[in-house]
């Protein structure tokens, strides 16, 4: 049961670190492979600081690594389960969407 415990502790943490819009933003950048900052800067088009203080959240929870070549910093995801992850969610809600559309549309035609 301790081990359950901090389990779910840690998944806890790991979601509150994607409960950011602009962090699912740079997963779904990430989704095709490694981008430098400034090419997440460009993609995104969100100030170079703020880019940088997401990727480093996320580096720091596991869920980015980096490598550096020359001067560039390259970000890639950690484990590709966690874009499986995000895209699951992602259908989730798009049902959840499309259901309540259609709930809306009978009750509008009433």
């Amino acid at each position: 049961m301790k081990q359950d415990k901090t389990l779910f502790e840690l998944q806890s943490e790991v979601c509150k670190t994607l409960a950011s819009p602009k962090r699912l933003e740079i997963l779904n950048a990430l989704k095709n492979g490694e981008k430098t900052v400034t090419e997440l800067v460009n993609i995104l088009g969100a100030p170079k600081a703020n880019v940088s203080q997401h990727l480093a959240v996320m580096r720091h929870a596991g869920i980015l690594k980096s490598r550096r070549d020359g001067v560039s910093i390259y970000y890639s995801v950690a484990n590709p389960k966690v874009i499986k992850a995000c895209i699951l969610m992602r259908e989730v809600l798009t049902e959840q969407m499309q259901e309540k559309s259609r709930l809306i549309k009978i009750v509008a035609k009433g």
